[in-house]
């Protein structure tokens, strides 16, 4: 079966993340959305859309195909139902269009909404489903814990290093691991160390954690549950149920805590950000959908940032900060709690970050990782800066 991805109205409450990736390629637990279903489908997977994503994400049309929401989280009750569709069936739930299954004609024809005249099926079972940000890092202990299931099942894990020590038999070791003198405790949820990861002497990992391949955590590093460490990234201090995507770095002592990092980003030395209001409050967070502050029915709530995004060395974020693609933060004190995709600047005040100079800076990231920043990936950055103007109101 042809499996197509596709983006609904939650890939715009999901900004700043989703502005530079379908909402299927966002990354909670240990695997991708688009990986989970990978995984359950044994096959690879397409993305339907926006125009100006759809180059670097595309998609093709089969004889037959299977269209299904990016922004769900997949379980063995979801997958047995959308098994079971028949030709021109559309599976929904209280209005929310879940899946369907159609012939190449109307797969042509389908831009994420019934169509005329088909048969919807009624989806009564549990869902999953990502609508804001902070959901990744509410559900990512969970996603964890279904990941680890899921990619460790009938296989055996390498050995840890006698140097270092297990409290609990909940960990998973791929190829090319090196971890030293370190304490692993998965009392509380499994350890996942991906493929060529690495474990510096002095850390202390209690679970659910998944460390992808070839990340790295440094000496006497802190990790909390609920936290996922993407591919090739790198990081030291303190970290509790964060998600960074992937190529980010937080290398250096600091906190991160309730949050979810981007691609691309880089935290200087001694960063923190609050994950709780002083007055044990709600926290508020920016809203791209209505651009004002929206209620997250959380008492921690720290920090999301998109991608491409820095910060200079001590910058503090307060509670429920919002940071767009592609902005710098430096400077003294607390900057504004959501700071607009491509600025520049911090509690001083912010200015436009010019496009050239950030597609600059990305460049130079992308061959740090041994990646190729090409006129696919300017045009997305064209793009993102021309659409997030409004925003930047300095």
């Amino acid at each position: 079966m042809n499996v197509i991805l596709f983006d609904d109205e939650s890939r715009y409450t999901l900004f700043p993340l989703t502005l530079t990736r379908p909402t299927a390629d966002i990354r909670i637990g240990i695997l991708k959305i688009s990986e989970k279903w990978e995984a359950y489908f044994e096959g690879n997977t397409g993305f339907k859309t926006e125009s100006y994503l759809q180059k670097k994400y595309p998609y093709t049309i089969a004889e037959q195909n299977l269209f299904i929401n990016g922004s769900l989280l997949p379980n063995e009750q979801l997958l047995a139902v959308i098994n079971s569709l028949e030709d021109g069936d559309f599976l929904t739930k209280e209005g929310v269009l879940l899946a369907a299954k159609l012939s190449q004609a109307n797969a042509a024809l389908f831009n994420g909404e019934i169509l005329k005249d088909a048969k919807t099926v009624d989806y009564t079972g549990e869902l999953n489903k990502l609508t804001f940000p902070e959901d990744i890092f509410s559900k990512n202990h969970q996603q964890i814990e279904t990941d680890f299931e899921l990619l460790t099942k009938g296989r055996q894990s390498a050995k840890l290093s006698n140097t270092n020590t297990l409290i609990g038999d909940r960990i998973f070791i791929e190829e090319g691991v090196e971890a030293e003198c370190s304490n692993f405790n998965t009392k509380n949820g499994p350890i996942y160390l991906g493929k060529n990861a690495q474990v510096w002497e002095g850390s202390n990992l209690r679970g659910g954690i998944a460390l992808c391949h070839d990340s790295q955590v440094k000496m006497g590093t802190r990790v909390y549950g609920g936290t996922t460490i993407g591919p090739m990234s790198r990081v030291g201090g303190e970290i509790n149920n964060a998600v960074i995507f992937g190529y980010s770095s937080k290398g250096h002592d600091g906190y991160l805590g309730n949050a979810v990092v981007g691609e691309w980003c880089n935290f200087g030395a001694d960063s923190n950000n609050s994950n709780m209001k002083n007055n044990y409050a709600e926290v508020k967070i920016w809203d791209y959908t209505k651009e004002r502050f929206r209620k997250t029915g959380l008492q921690f709530c720290g920090l999301i940032m998109g991608d491409h995004s820095k910060c200079g060395i001590n910058t503090m974020f307060n509670t429920g900060t919002v940071v767009g693609v592609s902005a710098n933060i430096f400077g003294a004190g607390f900057p504004r709690v959501f700071i607009p995709d491509f600025a520049w600047g911090g509690a001083h005040g912010f200015e436009h970050y010019a496009l050239n100079k950030a597609i600059e800076t990305a460049k130079l990231a992308y061959e740090r990782k041994g990646r190729l920043f090409d006129d696919v990936e300017k045009d997305i950055f064209a793009y993102i800066y021309n659409y997030t103007e409004k925003l930047r109101r300095f």
